[in-house]
């Protein structure tokens, strides 16, 4: 008679009460068995042992038995490779017809056995981690990606994504920038509590410059950047910095970031940021609609339970200006990231020391001085995208020479009406004859008259000599 695994187990349960003086008729009838078949396994001499099922044709043994020594080869040389790039080069590569999850059984019994095989301990096996989950409304996580020459064919070198997700929904946003710095970082942020409905009680960062003022050695407590913490005290959140090298504390947005390059920007072209933003915006109802595979539920429903927790927005914005400290050239015009914006020449000198004042979308230079009036803002331009722009008021340049009093001829008409007659027509003389010069009358006079002026002897050719004497 073959047991199944439940009469199995019932059967070692009731043996230590056997044992204890259950007769066979109350064990049998408890598990259901017949009264022989419970002599049989409960007798002393009888070895019981757990009843093994009969394989079922298309196990994951025979499917991946072909294939095992295929695994255990790219397992040697790569550890840790994926189950899911390995599923795709057995069906690439071998004509694999199984499903990927018995892949990813296999490896469960293979992964530790080829790590014994190349002498590599448990500790030395990356990416472990403890699983969290949160309530709604609890947490978001924020990171950087970079798209590189996405838009160089527009003039615009490199292109940065910004992501912040939902942790509780994985309820995305993106949005595109040219540049990662302090007043690009928090106008997204401003960006995402907009587009979201509210803000989260937590927000985890990495060690980004933005958030974190310097990098302390493990156990010590981080600084903040001043304006990281006036920010998040604006809109009323906690700022939760991750330990150093430890990405998997933000694995929803990390995963983010894949996940809208492949789905977004992958093998479509865009010709500015506006797109790129717009081509995202377009994406956000797909992603809603899908059904997440880890809390196995609809993004977009889930999405609504996380934003009806979310704090409220405060009713002032609160804009980060990121200031520096440059100087005015001869041109009137003040360089800020590789940019050049004019200033009024009637208010500033050359080599005068401004204050810019950069937004993620203007820029407001500043005198360090105030004026009689109290006012230090000398000009506001919206802010150049990409780098080696020029972007002038041209008011601004009011009252420097400008060049409109500068004049040229072709001759000149009162020496014209003093040429004298029979000046020839020759190349020489047309050129000559433009010249002034070439039309002052020259008196002519012999040179006796100089040597009467000078009082010497008139000049002679012929050279006398002393008596006795021969040339």
């Amino acid at each position: 008679m073959v047991l199944h695994s439940e009469q199995w187990l019932e059967l070692r349960r009731f043996r230590a009460l056997h044992e204890a003086g259950l007769s066979i008729s109350e064990i049998a009838r408890q598990t259901g068995l017949h009264r022989r078949t419970v002599r049989k396994y409960l007798a002393g001499d009888a070895a019981v042992a757990p009843p093994r099922p009969s394989p079922r044709a298309g196990t994951r043994v025979q499917v991946l038995s072909p294939f095992a020594h295929v695994i255990d080869a790219w397992l040697r040389a790569e550890l840790l490779l994926k189950g899911t790039v390995i599923h795709e080069r057995l069906v690439a590569q071998y004509g694999f017809t199984g499903n990927y999850q018995r892949v990813k059984l296999y490896l469960q019994e293979a992964r530790p056995r080829i790590a014994a095989e190349l002498g590599i301990g448990p500790d030395e096996l990356a990416g472990l981690h403890r699983r969290f989950e949160v309530v709604p409304g609890a947490q978001a996580q924020v990171d950087w990606g970079d798209e590189g020459a996405i838009l160089a064919h527009v003039g615009i070198g490199k292109v940065y994504s910004f992501h912040m997700v939902l942790s509780y929904s994985r309820d995305p946003f993106c949005c595109f920038t040219t540049g990662q710095d302090l007043s690009a970082f928090w106008e997204c942020h401003r960006r995402a509590f907009a587009h979201f409905g509210g803000v989260p009680k937590s927000i985890v960062y990495d060690r980004t410059k933005t958030v974190v003022r310097r990098h302390v050695a493990p156990g010590q407590a981080v600084p903040l950047h001043p304006e990281a913490v006036a920010f998040a005290g604006h809109y009323d959140f906690d700022i939760d910095v991750l330990a150093a090298y430890r990405p998997t504390g933000k694995g929803r947005v990390e995963r983010q970031v894949t996940i809208v390059r492949d789905h977004v920007l992958a093998g479509r072209g865009f010709a500015s940021l506006a797109d790129l933003d717009a081509a995202f915006m377009q994406w956000v109802p797909m992603r809603r609609a899908r059904t997440h595979r880890t809390h196995g539920e609809v993004i977009g429903v889930r999405a609504a339970r996380d934003h009806a927790a979310l704090r409220t927005l405060p009713a002032r914005p609160y804009v980060v200006a990121a200031r520096h400290l440059r100087h005015v050239g001869k041109d009137c015009l003040v360089a800020y990231d590789a940019n050049l914006y004019s200033v009024p020449a009637r208010r500033v000198r050359h080599r005068q020391l401004v204050e810019v004042r950069a937004t993620a979308a203007t820029i407001a230079i500043h005198a360090t001085v105030a004026d009689q009036h109290g006012e230090t803002l000398l000009a506001s331009h919206p802010r150049a995208v990409g780098r080696g722009a020029r972007i002038v008021d041209p008011t601004h340049w009011d009252g420097l020479p400008d060049g409109h009093t500068r004049s040229t001829t072709a001759g000149d008409t009162a020496a014209q009406r003093h040429r004298p007659a029979g000046g020839g027509n020759s190349p020489l003389q047309a050129l000559l004859n433009r010249a002034a010069a070439a039309q002052v009358v020259v008196d002519r006079r012999p040179l006796s008259v100089y040597d009467q002026i000078a009082g010497t002897s008139p000049f002679t050719t012929t050279r006398s000599y002393p008596k006795g004497t021969t040339s």
